[in-house]
């Protein structure tokens, strides 16, 4: 004859297995070993297990969604009639309210908590072990977690990262240093363009930028239709590692030098910093694109207020391209104008920008003769860099003294901000008395760029990229180019390289209007 005891006696069991992050799933030596343990704990106690729950996420709290799969489990079943097996107590919880409250909750739905580590009871002693272990437990999690923090804070400060590796940039093994992150091309070249032009003006908002990566086929994109975030434009244009240079505010860990080679100078990233901050950022504009490269460069010749486009559908349901005057009270208010009409008078127009080869030898002289005064003035200038430098730390100094003397929190609180600044503004000169007497490149390269863009602005224009067609836009010409319904596209007004060719300009106003097809209004 059974007892009450061994009716009561439960036979099946599930285990609970769980690891603080994504991190230990993919390496595949958290989950799996929990669960072997539990299922061999379970063969020792003769229970069948039912069912595994695996969490990867902190312990810190109560609310889990492997937990609560779990909890919904045992409600299903009699009361006492499902143990649940954890490899060790501390997979239960990170901190002992968290232990109390989960205990609570799987005894009120019928759970016995079971573990091949701790014996758990009901009775006063057994209470006491275990809230002994929960809270060592937690101390040993919360503890090998300084000590993490400690060894991450202490390399930064050494000048290396420890991060996740932003985009464009990978680590690398390398003797000496460790991991160390390295150019990971092609997004290393994508990202360094990109601010490289926001710092010179190539992109004036971070709409731009933001097209820009999203015509590079090979940039990983953020969204299924191929949109790059714009938060993703943010967290680049911020980011100082990118100049060679760490920083941890959050660990009171200043800026400096970091180990690895950055994609860009600290004097670009600081003249990317002051733009951002001295302008409202532009939100993207989605008309903006490839259908329309003249949109807004191009104005209308009675009211001088830049032409907009679209799409416009006609009767048949055929879509056709206009570029349009929305200025109302302007005499061309709502009188469309053919794409293939004002962008085939402005390719004309490009096209005459083409000097001689005569031209471009004088130009070429030029250029070597900049070039070589340039070179004489650099060293003159790094004599006023080593000036400026000396100058700077003399004024870091002064504002230590003054920390000293002074008793104000909110005194202290100022100069310590403006010790920050001279700080960065010294890693700028030093940054330029290391490259000022060494071009990044040689005289033949640079020209090379220019003389590609000078001798045909068309060839650019024709590769079809949006973002070279606004370039050759900004670079060619230094004005709107004004269109008159009447007369087509008025003379421009060229850059001063294109004004240096000055006749050959002038055959720009002399679009043939019977080599052109009619207009539409």
């Amino acid at each position: 004859m059974q007892t009450s005891q061994e009716i009561l006696k439960p036979t099946k069991a599930v285990a609970y297995c769980r690891v603080s992050g994504t991190k230990q799933v993919r390496e595949g030596h958290g989950l799996e070993s929990q669960e072997a343990r539990c299922r061999e704990f379970a063969n020792y106690k003769e229970y069948k297990v039912v069912e595994v729950f695996k969490e990867d996420m902190t312990g810190k709290t109560a609310n889990r969604p492997a937990m609560n799969r779990m909890l919904s489990f045992l409600r299903l079943h009699p009361k006492g009639s499902v143990v649940v097996i954890i490899d060790d107590i501390s997979r239960l919880a990170r901190n002992l309210k968290a232990h109390i409250s989960l205990r609570e909750t799987l005894a009120a739905a019928g759970g016995v908590l079971e573990s091949p580590s701790i014996e758990f009871g009901e009775d006063s002693d057994s209470l006491l072990v275990e809230h002994i272990r929960a809270v060592v437990s937690a101390h040993q999690s919360d503890k090998n977690a300084e000590q993490t923090t400690n060894r991450m804070r202490g390399r930064i400060m050494n000048g290396y990262w420890v991060f996740r590796a932003p985009i464009g940039l990978r680590f690398e093994i390398i003797e000496g240093h460790g991991k160390l992150l390295v150019r990971d091309e092609p997004n290393a070249s994508i990202v360094q363009e990109a601010l490289e032009g926001y710092a010179s003006g190539r992109f004036e908002t971070q709409a731009e930028i933001k097209r820009f990566l999203e015509s590079q086929p090979l940039f990983p994109k953020d969204l299924p239709n191929g949109k790059v975030r714009q938060q993703k434009v943010t967290d680049i244009l911020n980011r100082v590692i990118y100049a060679g240079y760490v920083e941890r505010p959050k660990w009171d860990i200043a800026l400096r030098k970091g180990h690895h080679e950055g994609l860009i100078s600290l004097e670009t990233f600081e003249k990317i910093q002051d733009k951002r901050n001295g302008r409202v950022k532009a939100p993207a504009r989605k008309d903006i694109n490839i259908d329309f490269p003249l949109r807004g460069f191009v104005e209308c010749a009675d009211c001088g207020k830049p032409h907009t486009a679209c799409w416009s559908t006609s009767s048949t349901g055929v879509k056709h391209p206009y570029y349009s005057c929305k200025t109302k009270g302007c005499d061309s208010f709502r009188k469309s104008i053919r794409r293939d009409v004002i962008e085939g008078e402005f390719e004309e127009v490009l096209r005459a920008l083409k000097p001689s080869e005569g031209l471009l030898e004088i130009m070429k002289s030029m250029f070597k003769d900049a070039w070589d005064q340039r070179q004489e003035q650099a060293s003159a200038t790094l004599h006023d860099v080593r000036k400026e430098s000396r100058k700077l730390d003399k004024q870091i100094e002064g504002m230590l003294d003054r920390i000293v003397a002074a008793k104000s929190e909110s005194v202290i609180s100022a100069y310590e901000k403006r010790i920050e600044k001279l700080e960065r503004e010294k890693m700028v000169m030093s940054e330029k008395l290391e490259n000022k007497a060494k071009p990044v490149h040689s005289f033949t390269e640079m020209f090379e760029l220019s003389l590609k863009f000078i001798a045909n602005p068309w060839n650019i224009w024709a590769s079809g990229q949006l973002s070279l067609k606004r370039t050759v836009l900004k670079l060619a010409f230094s004005e709107r180019i004004a269109y008159s319904r009447k007369t087509g596209l008025r003379t421009p007004q060229v850059s001063v390289p294109f004004e240096f060719f000055g006749g050959h300009i002038q055959k720009c106003e002399m679009v043939p209007p019977h080599g052109l097809e009619p207009r539409t209004y």
